[in-house]
Parts: C-alpha cells; structure tokens; sequence
C-alpha cells in the first residue's frame, strides 16, 4: 500500500482546491494550483511542518494561479535560507500563452489582473520526480488548450485540475477552450486509466474514474 498521502485547502472566492502530496512521516510536498491566498498557504503548510519544494499548475485561469507569486516567493526563501534547491514551478507546455497573458487567463475580466510563467514547462507523459513522488504528465487540452492532469500512480490519485469533476467537466467557453477537445481528452485519456483510480478536481469532492465512466452525464461510457 503507498503511503502518498495528499491533503486539500479550499481557497478564494471561487472554492478552488489547492492540493498538496507528501510521504507519510516526510514533509517535503508538492503544492497543486495555489489558487489565492499563496503567504496564507505557506504559512499554513509550514505550521503543519511541510516544507514546500515544487509547485505544479494543471492550468493557468485566474482562480488556480492567483497565490503563486506569493507562494513560490516564500517558498524560495525558505529553501534559500535552508541551503535547499529553488522552489520551481511546472506546466504543460501549451499552456505559456495563457498563463501570460490577463486576457486569456481571465484575471482581468475577473478584477486582478495576474500574469504568470513556469520554470519548467512538461510534455505529455513526461514523467516528474518530486519530493521523492513519480508524477506523470497526462496532456488534457479542452478546459484550456494546455490543460493537464498530474497522475501517481503507485497510491492511484489523479489530480485533475478543471478537465474532470464529479459527474461533470470544465467549462469550455473561455479562451482557448473546446468542449469536443475536452471530452475526447477525458475519454481517451483519463477513462484508459484503472476504474478505481481517485479523481481530485479543482472543484468539488473527488470521485473514481470507474464512477465517471459509468454516471458522468457528459462523457459516460456507454456498453
């Protein structure tokens, strides 16, 4: 049995899941789409211990990427003043425009305007070594055009970011969305994956890709 464990904290206006995978008894972890209030995280991760070393986004709209600058900040101070590595930040690849722009992003029709880039930008199925964790990147595009899950699969947990919610999917009407793109994706990608594996959406409660395949009203795979 693994012992990847990985917590959530519900954040901002828009109840956006902020996720965070560690080992048990370890406290090196890995942060998933700080959606706002990124000190208030960091403090709140440091209380518990947790020492944060690597920050992935499953996409760039506005409400999972509104707490990165100031998390990444503290973070890499942190790891700064204890002789640790810098603290980087991972996304998909077709995902830079988006993330640098306020317009394709949202956060300027939002009210914030929010501009952001990743260190290291991830292909489909790479592979990531973090915090002593195998992640594979799994290339999602819909929701936006580089939307991507992040899948362990020694404990079974996907992180799925706004590609997959419980009985539903993401919205696909802001730029670069495409709701023919995002179905396919989750069919031919997400359903190829065991029915028990453990689905954490960046909104809402998880659920099983087996429970999706069989009840998703969007994308359900018929006998």
């Amino acid at each position: 049995m693994s012992d990847i464990k990985i917590g959530r904290m519900v954040l901002g206006a828009y109840q956006t899941n902020c996720y965070f995978l560690y080992r048990e008894d370890e406290k090196d972890v890995i942060v998933v789409d700080p959606g706002d209030q990124g000190a208030n995280l960091y403090n709140a991760l440091r209380r518990n211990g947790f020492a944060v070393r690597a920050i992935l986004l499953t996409h760039g709209h506005f409400d999972h990427i509104w707490g990165l600058n100031a998390l990444k900040d503290a973070a890499c101070a942190a790891a700064e003043t204890e002789g640790q590595d810098p603290v980087l930040v991972y996304a998909c690849e077709d995902e830079r425009a988006l993330l640098k722009s306020a317009e394709l992003n949202v956060s300027q029709q939002a009210g914030r305007p929010c501009r952001v880039s990743a260190d290291v930008y991830v292909k489909d199925g790479q592979t990531l070594e973090l915090a002593g964790i195998s992640l594979r990147v799994i290339a999602t595009p819909g929701h936006t055009q580089g939307s991507c899950c992040y899948y362990a699969e020694e404990a079974g947990i996907l992180v799925a970011g706004d590609t997959l919610f419980q009985e539903s999917v993401g919205r696909s009407d802001f730029p670069t969305g495409s709701s023919s793109t995002l179905i396919r994706s989750v069919q031919d990608k997400l359903f190829a994956l065991p029915d028990e594996t453990r689905v954490y959406p960046g909104h809402g409660e998880s659920t099983t890709i087996g429970h999706e395949k069989r009840y998703n009203p969007f994308c359900a795979l018929t006998e």
